[in-house]
């Protein structure tokens, strides 16, 4: 049986970037102005989840530039609590998307050696994590370096010592690190974690092997999560919890930009489970906080506050 968390508090620990988006679509090399803001895995669940009602804090490290103070000013305007540590020596990651046509979408990053990347856990109070319910983390942080690798490993040491339930998004970046270095990574990091979450390619490189979807799940399961959740995107999803397979179509919906739909995803399913709330709940909720990025332009600008949700309960569901 996986544990349940008994209270409703969420910590995140990742890098958060500045994100430069064109303002029109086609080539980058064309736009005379772009929009910017910020975005990052982590702080993007975690502003999923305080408009869903949870309380949440971000701990990071960001550059002594103003990149840093947009960063750290706009996840605290979303509510959430903000630990983050100023490096003097390295600067704010930069992202940079580019809308190609009205529906593909390309992203670069800017980022290997940079403040996100030099996080140390010495550097933010470890009763922060204790005092939580749940900790959430992802594949990206410990792709970024070995320090940071280092840091997950001794966040989730923090949080198991506790009892605090550990969440982990595979999320796996082929620009960051190879499919054979997450797979080694994952090898350690995916037994100790209580909910695992990830995409039909990630959760491959993770258990070895492609499969389907519910093989996937139990391979990841298999290899000692807690319980999984695949993500596939379109389609749905399908979680294995206590033996159980559950299944969820998505939403249909006319995407708008689908980057961050993961994050609020697993947001939206984290918010139910902090509710001890059951699988397929956790589910509808997680594939309409998914959909409702969709929704929007940004990473994370469009996730629904919880009086929302129920403006997509009459949207047609996806037939699989």
């Amino acid at each position: 049986m996986s544990r349940s968390a008994p209270t409703r508090s969420v910590v995140t620990i990742g890098e958060t970037m500045a994100l430069m988006s064109s303002s029109g679509v086609g080539p980058l090399q064309h736009e005379r102005s772009m929009t910017i803001g910020i975005g990052g895995s982590e702080s993007n669940v975690a502003i999923g989840l305080s408009r869903l009602g949870v309380p949440v804090t971000w701990i990071g490290k960001v550059g002594a530039d103003s990149l840093g103070d947009l960063v750290v000013r706009e996840i605290g305007a979303e509510g959430v609590r903000v630990v983050a540590s100023r490096d003097d020596g390295a600067p704010t990651s930069l992202m940079i998307k580019e809308r190609r046509t009205s529906i593909d979408t390309h992203v670069w990053y800017y980022r290997r050696g940079n403040a996100g990347s030099r996080l140390r856990a010495d550097e933010f109070d470890h009763d922060i994590i204790r005092g939580a319910s749940l900790l959430h983390l992802t594949g990206i942080s410990p792709a970024l370096s070995e320090g940071m690798a280092d840091t997950v490993l001794e966040a989730i040491r923090i949080a198991r010592d506790a009892g605090v339930v550990v969440s982990f998004d595979l999320n796996f970046r082929g620009k960051l690190w190879s499919r054979q270095a997450a797979q080694a990574a994952y090898s350690r990091i995916v037994p100790l974690c209580d909910v695992v979450f990830g995409g039909e390619d990630e959760a491959a490189i993770a258990v070895g092997k492609a499969g389907t979807p519910s093989e996937l799940a139990r391979g990841l399961v298999d290899l000692g999560a807690g319980q999984a959740v695949i993500k596939l995107g379109a389609l749905g999803a399908i979680a294995l919890v206590d033996g159980v397979e559950y299944e969820r179509a998505a939403i249909r919906i006319d995407p708008i930009d689908t980057v961050g739909a993961g994050d609020a995803f697993v947001a939206g399913y984290l918010s139910e489970y902090l509710e001890n709330a059951d699988v397929p709940t956790r589910l509808t909720t997680a594939v309409t906080t998914g959909a409702y990025v969709c929704l929007a332009h940004g990473d994370w600008e469009g996730a629904p506050r919880r009086h929302e949700l129920a403006l997509l309960n009459g949207a047609e569901p996806v037939n699989r």
